[in-house]
């Protein structure tokens, strides 16, 4: 804020720190505590210092600004929320333990909003009756809550955090797919505007539904998500998203179906090196238990099984892996030697396009100590689905030109969906229309993790000696510095003051019995992009500016320095 007061660090709520915490995992977590930007105040719970609060703010008036600039408008709903608009869209039960339920006093039952498609529903519902009233953006900057089972990263992954949710309200479809290339266009400008280096990928839309969905995913090695980068085309999607062509082979010439013995290899380690084979060769079958029913996934030998995929597929069902247990009592499920053909329909088979009709494999032969071979697709066996459940690997084929894909780790910032009438259909949210009769509303969100950005831009930005903002998030513009006893000071507090009648925001290190080596390092360590130095040339009036990112410095007088920090 232009002209704020001076802030002075023998003033400043904040005590730096020389060692990382104990439990930080990742280099924002561990520069973020040291500089005294936050606080951990229980597990994936976090206190903002007031340098944090700075950081955080900025990073909210760009996010408010951009949206602003779309026409949204902006609203606050409250974080507790009651049950009842959830029962009804079924997200009650589909959050599972996610979801911080609570009662009232009365016994009623509430909850902390992780999301606020329903309750922005119901207000428009309340407010809007005609098509006159549409389309309409609206959007909040709220706190969201998630009881993540393991609370880690820092601020990147909490049980509170800090979010922008807006939602458009569209009477057509042409309509949604305008007001989801608004919002797209408004996010590209956000994280511009932040600094953030970002791709935009194809996303699943989860527990959210809807049907188009994009990821906004910021590089770097503390991220959870890992992201596929074509480096021929502009393909990038989020590995849960990506998804091959089904392409059926000619399986004429292929020999009948020939059971042999394999004793001893339960795994397809054991198996490729009894049989002599390459991993590839096999079927591989993963049974997983589907609200309690058996369902079993083929993918070549060779691949994993993407659980995300598994579950995302069956959404909102609850998939498990099965256990020991559960072939008891099941002579049509022999442990280790599992095979598509002849399990019956008391099984449900799923398989990965990889396993495409005409392919023939090496598999169970649903007998102990026994595999088959020549086990064709469409011949001996029949696959009632076919899903993309593999893990994509570094240099598997961009679906779209078929180049060798480029993996990386990356932190998810936002995500956009074009929910379409999910949760107006559930909460039957109509206006009327141009003919007088009822429209059924269609919606998009769209969500900006605010906490998360800064915890992002924290990663992709520090270096060696610590935090290093962009300009328009930093705490300040300038962090003066006094290196050395009362000459010093008093310059530095005489230049803070011109430099903030100039319109710069100002962090000044007037700490007394503190030396210059550690206000050197705690400068660095706080990040703020210009660094202002009174030190052994204060008596002259000169002072020595240092950027924050190159290291570059220079001596300038105080007239200098004003004119090139305001220019």
């Amino acid at each position: 804020m232009a002209n704020a007061p001076v802030q002075r660090m023998s003033q400043l709520m904040a005590k730096t720190l020389r060692d990382d915490p104990a439990d930080a995992e990742v280099l924002s977590h561990k520069l973020l505590v040291r500089a005294g930007y936050v606080r951990r105040t229980a597990a994936g719970i976090w206190s903002w210092l007031p340098l944090g609060k700075k950081v955080l703010a900025n990073v909210e008036r760009i996010v408010r600004e951009e949206m602003d600039a779309i026409g949204a408008q902006e609203v606050l709903l409250p974080a507790l929320l009651p049950r009842e608009p959830y029962d009804a869209t079924g997200r009650w039960d589909e959050y599972g333990a996610e979801l911080f339920r609570l009662k009232d006093r009365k016994g009623g039952d509430y909850l902390l909003g992780p999301t606020h498609e329903e309750i922005f529903t119901l207000l428009v519902k309340d407010q809007a009756s005609s098509y006159k009233d549409l389309p309409v953006i609206l959007y909040q900057i709220q706190h969201k809550y998630r009881d993540e089972a393991r609370p880690r990263a820092g601020i990147l992954r909490g049980r509170e955090f800090l979010m922008k949710d807006s939602y458009s309200f569209d009477t057509e479809d042409e309509g949604l797919a305008h007001s989801y290339a608004l919002h797209r266009e408004a996010y590209q400008r956000v994280f511009a505007r932040l600094g953030l280096d970002y791709r935009i990928c194809a996303a699943t839309a989860g527990a959210m539904g809807g049907s188009k969905s994009e990821e906004f995913l910021a590089p770097a090695g503390a991220g959870e998500d890992t992201f596929a980068d074509c480096p021929n085309c502009d393909f990038a999607a989020n590995t849960e998203a990506i998804s091959y062509e089904l392409k059926p082979v000619a399986a004429e010439g292929v020999p009948a179906l020939e059971e042999i013995p394999t004793p001893d290899t339960p795994t397809i380690e054991t198996l490729a090196a009894h049989l002599g084979v390459q991993a590839s060769d096999t079927l591989k079958n993963l049974l997983v238990k589907v609200d309690g029913e058996i369902v079993a996934v083929g993918v070549p030998g060779d691949r994993e099984v993407d659980l995300g995929k598994v579950e995302a597929h069956f959404a909102p069902a609850t998939v498990e892996l099965v256990t020991a247990e559960d072939f008891v009592g099941r002579p049509d499920l022999v442990r280790g030697y599992v095979g598509p053909q002849g399990l019956g329909e008391k099984v449900t088979y799923i398989a990965d396009p990889r396993v495409a009709p005409g392919t023939s494999w090496i598999t169970g032969a649903n007998k102990d100590g026994t595999h088959a071979k020549n086990v064709v697709a469409g011949r001996d066996f029949e696959v009632d689905t076919y899903v993309d459940v593999v893990v994509v690997q570094e240099g598997d084929p961009c679906p779209n030109c078929g180049t060798g894909l480029k993996l990386d780790r990356a932190i998810e910032i936002g995500h956009i969906f074009q929910l379409g009438r999910k949760y107006a259909d559930a909460l039957k949210l109509d206006v009327l229309g141009q003919n007088g009769k009822p429209v059924r509303v269609t919606m998009g969100s769209y969500g900006i993790g605010v906490s998360r950005a800064v915890a992002a831009l924290a990663e992709q930005t520090a270096d060696d000696k610590g935090l290093c903002w962009p300009a328009e998030v930093a705490p300040a513009d300038v962090h003066v510095v006094a290196a050395g006893k009362a000459l010093q000071t008093e310059l530095a507090l005489e230049v803070s003051e011109k430099l903030r009648a100039a319109g710069l925001r100002v962090l000044v290190d007037d700490r007394a019995g503190v030396s210059p080596g550690v206000k050197f390092t705690d400068s660095e360590l706080i990040g703020v992009p210009k660094i202002l130095v009174a030190g052994r040339r204060s008596g002259e009036g000169v002072l020595e500016l240092k950027d924050r990112r190159t290291g570059e410095r220079e001596e300038l007088t105080v007239d200098e320095a004003i004119a090139r920090l305001t220019a």
